[in-house]
């Protein structure tokens, strides 16, 4: 299972990679056609498409919870059962926020399959992009965020909270001393 979930996190970091660069290669190109050619609109529709897909697929599949910015300044303050129950709570309210705005959101979603993109077209058929299909990935990324933190809920009731930063530090150095001790011997 743990290969599973390497592989598919380096495939998740490889596709976001990959927006990426395409972004910067389209911003390039649209800098060349400005300048030396004739401008093209689609280069910024592409882009900021390009850029709600990175945004979102990046935050579903391969930001990790250590990497997101919290204040955690009370969490921190208090003892470890504590902790357990704030880490409960919060992870069943988001999963629950996140589930309970899923179909409101994607009927809102599928009702934009009537708008279109604006100068972007399809390079299979050469229609314009639903705008459905452009924000889908909204979609994807609340279902990936309420698996996440439901998965998240049943780790906490099983192990208790997650460990925090100093916590890690203090097993890292430990483990670090561990290996000079056996590598000495």
């Amino acid at each position: 299972m743990k290969t599973f979930i390497r592989g598919f996190s380096r495939l998740a970091e490889a596709i976001a990679g990959g927006m990426l660069a395409a972004i910067f290669a389209i911003f390039l190109l649209q800098i060349l056609l400005r300048y030396f050619f004739t401008p093209a609109g689609w280069t910024l529709e592409l882009i900021g498409i390009l850029w709600v897909w990175v945004i979102f697929f990046a935050c579903a599949f391969v930001v990790r919870e250590q990497d997101h910015v919290k204040f955690d300044i009370i969490y921190l303050s208090v003892g470890k059962r504590t902790r357990q129950i704030f880490a409960l709570i919060a992870a069943a309210a988001i999963a629950i926020g996140m589930l309970y705005t899923f179909l409101p959101t994607w009927d809102y979603i599928e009702w934009m399959k009537i708008r279109k993109t604006t100068t972007v077209r399809n390079p299979f058929t050469g229609a314009k992009i639903p705008m459905r299909d452009v924000f889908s990935i909204y979609a994807v990324f609340i279902l990936a965020v309420a698996a996440r933190y439901a998965w998240l809920f049943f780790d906490v009731l099983r192990n208790g909270p997650p460990k925090t930063e100093l916590e890690l530090v203090v097993e890292a150095v430990h483990e670090a001393e561990q290996d000079e001790e056996g590598d000495a011997k």
